[in-house]
């Protein structure tokens, strides 16, 4: 079976106001001492917690495991940590991928941080965005990037299942993920072509660095790519999701797509040529329309129903979910998602029940800490 993890990154916030809190500092420096270390920087933190790029802003990674229950309980025990290091900053967490209410985010100390304001100037401060990564691992690079290769139509319906910032800057952006549009101004990020190979993969990253317009392989933002770290696929489409739930059947999903993958290329299966101009249309159609307006159909490149759309990804990956027995788990959670709406529905729905945005960060920070995986 093969191990998966999440990295998710929240915001902080006042918790009456909602408005972003550059209190990353205090929320790590409060982790180090609930975990009896040293402060972060000073040796390796002894628990989930980093630092990101805004200081309005933090990050977890829970370990990586086998079982989709278990990831639940991981979700839901970082969340909660997450919470509790917030509040004794004088904040509170919200899984929200983007600030609904105005924003002037500060970049964190460090190095990196500095070249990366002064390399991406304006796209770099205001890059106050809130992504869910998903982790799965594989058995060598040859593996991972015949995964890449095989999982690049499905991405863009993760994406629109997961999507959680239609806000941006106080207004209505018109989008289900503003958060997409956002990260893609960074140059390294968003589909890729079909590498062929892990040689051909290694290639590119390589030509890509040795362009000085990236510091280091950290910041090539494929919307998947092998892992620097770890020996996993790491897919990086979606949003942080309000619901604790959501990273979980993302996380089931991305699983299976992998397994799917995997053993398409055992088979000698090639994969889907489609090019990635169609897959950068594909990915703007789900940040602009979510699970409310067409997809694009990962198997015809043609609008079809959101609906119709999130069925194919789950029937395309049903064998593997059956094998791992996540095909119920994985079953229902479509369907009510299908059913409830993603984070954007409802932080839309919050808007015109509440009036205001900072009452929609107040609720949703509220949700972020009272659901469960």
């Amino acid at each position: 079976m093969r191990s998966v993890g999440v990295e998710e990154e929240l915001l902080l916030v006042h918790a009456r106001s909602g408005v972003p809190l550059a209190l990353a500092g205090a929320v790590l420096a409060a982790a180090d001492r609930s975990a009896g270390q040293r402060p972060s920087g000073d040796g390796e933190p002894g628990h989930a917690f980093e630092k990101e790029l805004q200081k309005e802003q933090v990050e977890f990674a829970t370990k990586p495991v086998t079982e989709m229950g278990e990831l639940g309980d991981e979700v839901t025990r970082c969340r909660a940590e997450a919470g509790r290091h917030a509040a004794s900053a004088g904040a509170v967490v919200a899984a929200l991928a983007t600030s609904p209410l105005p924003a002037n985010p500060s970049l964190n100390p460090g190095k990196r941080y500095a070249w990366l304001g002064e390399q991406f100037g304006l796209t770099a401060q205001e890059q106050l965005t809130c992504g869910c990564h998903v982790h799965v691992s594989v058995e060598s690079d040859e593996e991972g990037v015949a995964v890449l290769d095989r999982i690049r139509p499905w991405l863009s319906v993760l994406a629109a299942m997961s999507a959680n910032s239609p806000f941006w800057q106080g207004q209505d952006s018109k989008y289900a993920s503003y958060r997409s549009r956002v990260w893609n101004r960074l140059p390294s990020a968003g589909p890729m072509d079909v590498f062929g190979s892990a040689d051909r993969y290694h290639e590119q990253v390589r030509a890509m660095l040795d362009t000085g317009v990236l510091r280091d392989e950290g910041m090539i933002y494929f919307d998947a790519r092998l892992s620097a770290t770890y020996p996993t696929v790491e897919v990086r489409v979606a949003d942080v999701c309000l619901e604790a739930s959501t990273p979980v059947l993302l996380a089931a999903l991305v699983r299976a797509l992998v397994e799917t993958a995997a053993k398409a290329w055992r088979e000698g299966d090639p994969p889907s040529r489609v090019s990635t101009d169609l897959l950068r249309l594909a990915a703007w159609q789900a940040g602009r329309s979510g699970l409310d307006g067409p997809l694009l159909h990962p198997e015809t490149m043609r609008e079809a129903p959101a609906a119709e759309v999130v069925q194919a990804l789950y029937a395309h990956a049903r064998d593997a979910l059956v094998e791992s027995g996540d095909d119920e788990r994985v079953r229902e959670g479509v369907a009510g998602l299908l059913e409830g709406g993603n984070g954007a529905r409802i932080q839309r729905e919050l808007l015109r029940t509440h009036g205001s945005l900072a009452s929609v960060v107040t609720q949703c920070a509220r949700i972020t800490s009272a659901s469960r995986a």
